[in-house]
Order: C-alpha cells, then sequence, then structure tokens
C-alpha cells in the first residue's frame, strides 16, 4: 500500500528511468478523466495488487517479451492474493490489457518501444442456465411471497436485467401505460484502497441505457406495490438495494427451494436462451439485453440444440 501511495504521488522522470510504476501512475492519472469512478477503481486495483507488487521497480525500456510471459505464468499459477492457487486465465487477461494500456500510454508519450508478449488463453465456458424444472420452482416461490425484492429477481427473468441494474430501477422507470421499463443507471459496490462504497453511475455502455417490454402479468404485480417516482423500486426509500443483498436474497430463495447454488448472473443467461428457444433474432436480443453489438449475443446464446439438429437432420431426403 505504502508502495503503490508513493507512486501516486512521485513526479515524472525521463524515459529511460520510466519505471512500470511511473508510467502506472501517469497512466492512472489519465484514465480518472475520461473512464467512470468504478472503471478507475478497478484499473486502480489491478495495478495495485498485481502490477506494481510484481514489475513496478522494473524499467520500461528494459521490459522484455521473455518478463512478461514468466509474469503470465506466475500469475496462472499463483497468482491469487491469499497465495492459494493461480488466476483465472481471464483476470489474467485483463490484468494484461491494464499492463498493455499502460505500455501503449509509454510508447505515446516517450516514444519507447512496446513488448510482446502471449496473451493466456481462457476456455469458453459451456453456458448454464437454470432447468425447467428449476425456473418453475423458482417461478412459484417468487410469486407466492409478494415480497417486492422477490418480485425484482423475477423482474430479472422476463427482462434480462443485469443486478446493478436491478438495484438501480426507479419507479419512474416503469411506464406502466406503455408497459416497458427504462435502464438509467447502475449500482455497484467498488473497493479502492483498502475500503470500499457503493456507486450509482451511469449503465455499464452506451448500448447498455435501453428501455424493455415488461411480461403484463408482471406489471399487474408490480404496480400493486407501486411508491412515489423518486424512490428506488427494490427498497422504497431514496437508497438503492445492493447488489450483494440481492444475490444473499437469492441464494437464499435457492437453498429454500431445493435449487443448486448458481450465480444470480445464471437468470440473464436464462432469459436470454428462452428468449433464443422462443424464436427471437439476434439483433432484438441484443438490443433488450444492451450488449454492443449482435455478434456477442450470437457467439454467447446461440447455440443449436441437439433436438433442433435432429430435426434439420431429419429433413434430409434421398435423391432417388
Amino acid at each position: 500500500m505504502a508502495q503503490f501511495q508513493a507512486v501516486l504521488q512521485s513526479q515524472p522522470v525521463s524515459a529511460l528511468k520510466l519505471t512500470v510504476a511511473e508510467a502506472s501512475r501517469q497512466w492512472l492519472s489519465a484514465a480518472k478523466l475520461r473512464v467512470k469512478p468504478s472503471s478507475y477503481a478497478h484499473y486502480e486495483n489491478v495495478i495495485r495488487n498485481h502490477i506494481i507488487p510484481d514489475l513496478g521497480t522494473k524499467y520500461l525500456t528494459d521490459m522484455t517479451t521473455h518478463q512478461l510471459n514468466d509474469f503470465v505464468y506466475e500469475k496462472l499459477q499463483s497468482g491469487r492474493l491469499c497465495g492459494t492457487g493461480g488466476l483465472s486465465a481471464r483476470f489474467v487477461q485483463d490484468i494484461m490489457r491494464v499492463y498493455h494500456s499502460i505500455e501503449q500510454y509509454a510508447v505515446q508519450e516517450y516514444h519507447i518501444h512496446g513488448t510482446h508478449f502471449t496473451m493466456p488463453k481462457a476456455e469458453k465456458k459451456q453456458l448454464d442456465v437454470l432447468s425447467s424444472v428449476e425456473r418453475k420452482k423458482l417461478e412459484q416461490y417468487l410469486l407466492q411471497t409478494g415480497l417486492t425484492i422477490d418480485l425484482a429477481i423475477l423482474l430479472c427473468l422476463f427482462t434480462g436485467l443485469r443486478v446493478g441494474e436491478l438495484c438501480g430501477l426507479q419507479w419512474s422507470d416503469i411506464d406502466f401505460e406503455n408497459g416497458t421499463l427504462s435502464v438509467k443507471r447502475t449500482v455497484q459496490r467498488v473497493y479502492r484502497n483498502g475500503c470500499s462504497e457503493v456507486l450509482i453511475g451511469s449503465p455499464k455502455s452506451r448500448t447498455s441505457v435501453r428501455t424493455i417490454p415488461v411480461p403484463s402479468f408482471l406489471l399487474t404485480l408490480l404496480e400493486k406495490k407501486k411508491r412515489q417516482d423518486f424512490l428506488y423500486l427494490i427498497t422504497g426509500k431514496s437508497k438503492p438495494a445492493e447488489p450483494r443483498t440481492m444475490q444473499y436474497r437469492f441464494q437464499k430463495i435457492l437453498k429454500l427451494c431445493g435449487i443448486r447454488k448458481v450465480p444470480f448472473h445464471l437468470l440473464r443467461h436464462t432469459y436470454a436462451t428462452d428468449c433464443i428457444a422462443h424464436g427471437f433474432d439476434a439483433k432484438t436480443l441484443s438490443e433488450l439485453l444492451g450488449h454492443a453489438d449482435a455478434s456477442i449475443t450470437l457467439n454467447r446464446y446461440v447455440h443449436s440444440s441437439m433436438q433442433m439438429k435432429q430435426e434439420y437432420v431429419n429433413r434430409l431426403q434421398l435423391t432417388g
């Protein structure tokens, strides 16, 4: 921590004496002007916990491909802060993307040469969703409690909202007359310098700001719970619920329903795959999910089931 604070307060140096730590400080200062606070906090954590401890004292002009590949390997093998095991390839990719951005900043500002390295390959995980039996159990429980927090979870299952977007919903965001909800903000807890704070900001990306149709049965249930427009939907207060509160409630419900332990985000995956099964085209679904590009939706969710493949194959006929 002391080393990281010293870096933030240090003075610029010449290109030949530019350490990774100093370049990180300068890049962070520039990034602070253009990224969201949550993104800045993430970059700061990556630099403080992973880049500076291992590479901070090294000069950027002396960095080699071999050194960076060794750094990647060490993170994969034993990079966890708790000291037990390695980081996932996906997280190491994230670290190296931050490092690459720092290096590119130095290339532009100091005209040094960049260093090539091998990006770890992350295995594509099999997409997991709730089974029809699990979904039925969950829906029945959420409907019978009548609690606003449980209706909010049900809302995710029928709109594909991210948990932070759900927490950021205010009653004014729901248009009961036209049957839609508008995603305008997100709630996120970020960690900086050993402390954490809740941030309310704009959604993940420009395309994440969107309007989504809501099933009529859910609108009817929600209208009975409606509070003043400026209040948050889940809490009914001027302060939003936290994502971890929703995640804790979701895990409790799964246990009560006898459903396996799955992350809250699985509701979004379940919604998306259900939409595909009901014939939604990728462009429409990408807009509903707030993806920046329809190709993201295609790569993540559009996969033929074995039943569908069998139906297509059975259409083939002998030519004779």
